[in-house]
């Protein structure tokens, strides 16, 4: 089925806005997502300690959302205590972008955003377009606004060229959250060729592991889509391998927080299982990540996996589950092996391996 940007664009009007800038008081509103399902609530946030403390503490989440947070971030280095000089405000976002990038080191989408915003404040300044603190204020609210709207723009076009890959009746398996509420838009990137044809009338469904630790996809995905009226099956994290066994998966769509030239995807803990189970069984795996996600640069043995508090494994929602003092290892996130992958669905299009040869031509085209 043929569809248009501006189509979609017209039309996407989301239930769910995790994101919310307020021009006038200058604050960043995000949904709390550490309480969802249970509760829906909004911390609001004007500076960067506590925007850091935010995406820390994963009341933000998923690596565009915390991208297009971090912008923002940076705004309110400015204007939670505003600058007399130009020369204070570079220094105020130089230290800004430092305790940003602190929050999430996986999460290339973090540090690009605060290098985005901070090198085009440094050219601003030198090139005279800046004459004023307000002047630069101004230019960089429309900075981190523009990485909003390039976001849903890329997910919507992520989500046309996804389309291509569900036939009418499909079931998709996921993993973690990777919709609306991951990238701050409201629709997503591995859920967006999902959203895109419900919108368009095609009937498909979704199946969402839990996702230990952090059960996003119980508490996550499966509040998404269920608010969005899609047909949504929760499986236990372990069941994964049966669900495909059976035959009850077309195909499988994750998102990613980093993905390297070469093809290696980096995306929350247990993607790399769904990988290998569905390439033994012949089920495509689609990643789907905007151009902002792809790292050119890094080699696999130089990105740090995340580790988290190892409560988090031993309790859930603050109950123990396991002995007291138990040694844990708790990396948030796998690494899935290019071999592993059928396609990568990006904003720009669809890239087939060879990926060692083929990323470049998409991303840098």
């Amino acid at each position: 089925m043929k569809v248009s940007l501006k189509e979609l664009k017209e039309n996407f009007n989301p239930k769910l806005k995790p994101i919310i800038w307020n021009d006038d008081k200058n604050t960043l509103t995000l949904l709390d997502q550490s309480a969802l399902p249970f509760e829906t609530t909004y911390v609001e946030l004007k500076d960067p300690e506590g925007i850091s403390s935010a995406i820390k503490l994963m009341k933000v989440r998923g690596a565009p959302a915390i991208g297009i947070t971090a912008a923002y971030g940076m705004v309110t280095a400015l204007t939670s205590d505003t600058p007399v000089t130009l020369e204070e405000a570079i220094e105020k976002l130089t230290k800004a972008k430092k305790v940003l990038d602190q929050a999430r080191p996986t999460a290339v989408n973090l540090t690009w955003a605060t290098s985005n915003m901070l090198n085009n404040a440094k050219k601003y300044v030198e090139q005279g377009e800046a004459k004023s603190v307000n002047e630069l204020i101004l230019l960089l609210k429309r900075d981190a606004k523009k990485i909003f709207d390039d976001e849903l723009e890329a997910e919507l076009q992520m989500g046309i060229y996804g389309l291509e890959k569900i036939n009418d009746g499909d079931t998709i398996l996921t993993q973690c959250n990777a919709g609306g509420l991951a990238t701050g838009t409201g629709l997503g990137t591995a859920l967006a060729p999902v959203k895109v044809a419900h919108m368009l009338g095609i009937k498909v469904s979704v199946i969402a592991p839990e996702t230990r630790p952090w059960l996003q996809g119980s508490r996550l995905t499966v509040y998404e889509l269920m608010t969005d009226g899609i047909p949504v099956t929760l499986i236990a994290d372990t069941a994964v391998g049966l669900v495909m066994y059976k035959g009850m998966v077309n195909s499988v769509m994750v998102g990613a927080d980093r993905i390297l030239s070469d093809g290696h995807v980096f995306n929350k803990i247990g993607t790399f299982k769904e990988a290998v189970i569905a390439h033994e069984l012949g089920i495509p795996f689609y990643a789907l990540a905007p151009i902002s996600t792809f790292d050119l640069k890094s080699r696999v043995e130089d990105v740090k996996i995340e580790e988290r508090d190892p409560d988090e494994v031993r309790t859930i929602r603050g109950i123990p589950i396991a002995p007291e003092g138990v040694k844990v290892y708790n990396p948030v996130f796998d690494v899935t092996p290019p071999k592993y992958v059928t396609a990568i669905i990006t904003e720009k299009g669809i890239i087939y391996p060879p990926f060692d040869k083929n990323v470049r031509k998409i991303v840098e085209k």
